[in-house]
């Protein structure tokens, strides 16, 4: 019987499916390496293995057959996707073109050396835009961004999603959420376009144009707009919650109850950045890597109090989520702030930190990456997380962030997808 390697239930999945990894037709304990490889859009390879030994019928399951070491040990569903790695330091594994699926290639090979005897291989579509997922480029008013429909009439909850500091129009998050029955407004606001890579001074207005304009979209439930934000993005999801109507439901990951690096401009008002000071950055002699974590004031100062946001003030609902291993920000320390204070206001709010998360945690499956190019700062910048760790805190903040707002948008219990 001929070796091969199948992957269940489909071949072709989101990117967010757990699949199970099955080999059949090898000898009764076989030792074999397996190896993940992926070809991301500019042309890096990422790859991961695994070594296992087939069970006494020849066949191996990899929801629960142990790895024997490599990328990753003991029972690992998917740590083949989860540990991939590229040769060249500091790449991150992101998707750019989401019209396109990442091919992930499974291959086996035999013993646990050399890797030179092929004996059977695979490939998994993994795609960012689900069945029937509409993509539409938004260029109203000053707006920047891409509105992500699912199929049907709907309606569906409305989503904004908010990346960090580094800029740009990133959608493959919004494009998941999407494929999961949210619309999705992923949204640019510095680096991007004619938009500066470090603004003097952020509008809320640009921001309340986006909530009017996700509004007004015929699939969008009227209860009310949810915000996710990431980094950056994140206090500024607070601030939209806090300061402009019809949010209902923010998500903070890794990030602070205050403002951050620039002004907010809003009606009658400006709320000032947090005092920091980028000669308090470290970089390490032996890695080249900056640290940030150091570089903002004390945020238990009563001088740095007008930088809070004033979250007691909104209505929403707040899902804080940080991770403990966040080398970049201190953002369990600044989530754990903003939910105190919260708190003291008799304000509904849930909070989860993660061991051994860092700071860049993303949808579930997308590798670890421990540092990268800050594309604003032109810096390799740390961010922290342990591989296993950092893996096991996104699948659960994917399952956390998807339950919240379905229940604060929608009060309905999370619906099947299917690609």
């Amino acid at each position: 019987m001929a070796v091969q390697v199948t992957v269940l239930p489909s071949p072709r999945c989101l990117f967010d499916d757990p699949v199970q990894i099955r080999v059949a037709g090898l000898r009764p304990q076989q030792a074999v390496t397996l190896r993940a490889s992926l070809v991301d859009e500019s042309g890096e390879l990422f790859q991961a293995h695994a070594r296992y030994r087939a069970g006494s019928s020849g066949e191996l399951d990899l929801s629960c057959s142990p790895a024997l070491g490599g990328s990753y040990s003991g029972v690992e569903p998917m740590g083949l996707l989860w540990s991939l790695q590229s040769k060249t330091p500091y790449k991150r594994l992101a998707k750019r073109n989401v019209l396109t699926p990442f091919c992930v290639d499974f291959e086996v090979y035999e013993g646990h050396g050399d890797m030179s005897r092929l004996l059977g291989k695979c490939t998994n579509e993994r795609w960012f835009l689900g069945e029937g997922v509409k993509r539409i480029s938004v260029r109203e008013g000053r707006l920047k961004a891409t509105l992500f429909l699912p199929p049907g009439p709907g309606p569906f909850p409305g989503l904004i999603d908010l990346y960090g500091s580094g800029g740009g129009l990133v959608e493959y998050r919004a494009s998941l959420l999407a494929s999961r029955g949210f619309v999705t407004l992923a949204l640019a606001y510095m680096a991007f376009e004619d938009l500066p890579a470090m603004p003097e001074i952020l509008e809320l207005a640009y921001f309340e144009e986006a909530v009017n304009f996700l509004r007004k979209q015929q699939q969008v439930k009227d209860t009310g707009i949810g915000v996710l934000g990431l980094s950056k993005g994140a206090d500024l999801a607070l601030s939209m919650a806090t300061f402009l109507p019809g949010i209902k439901a923010a998500v903070s990951i890794s990030g602070s109850g205050f403002n951050s690096f620039f002004p907010l401009r809003g009606d009658g008002f400006t709320l000032p950045p947090h005092p920091y000071d980028f000669g308090r950055m470290k970089t390490s002699d032996e890695s080249g890597l900056v640290d940030f974590s150091d570089v903002l004031d004390d945020h238990r100062d009563p001088a740095t109090w007008d930088c809070r946001i004033p979250m007691e003030r909104s209505l929403a609902k707040f899902l804080f989520l940080s991770g403990l291993d966040d080398t970049n920000w201190k953002s369990d320390l600044y989530c754990r702030d903003a939910v105190q204070r919260l708190q003291q206001y008799g304000r509904e709010v849930e909070f989860c930190s993660y061991s051994g998360a860092g700071h860049l945690l993303e949808p579930p499956y997308l590798p670890l990456c421990q540092a990268s190019i800050h594309r604003v700062l032109g810096a390799f910048v740390h961010w922290g997380g342990q591989w296993r760790e950092h893996a096991k805190a996104q699948e659960d903040a994917w399952c956390r962030i998807q339950a919240f707002f379905w229940q604060h948008l929608m009060d309905s219990d999370i619906p099947k997808s299917k690609l």
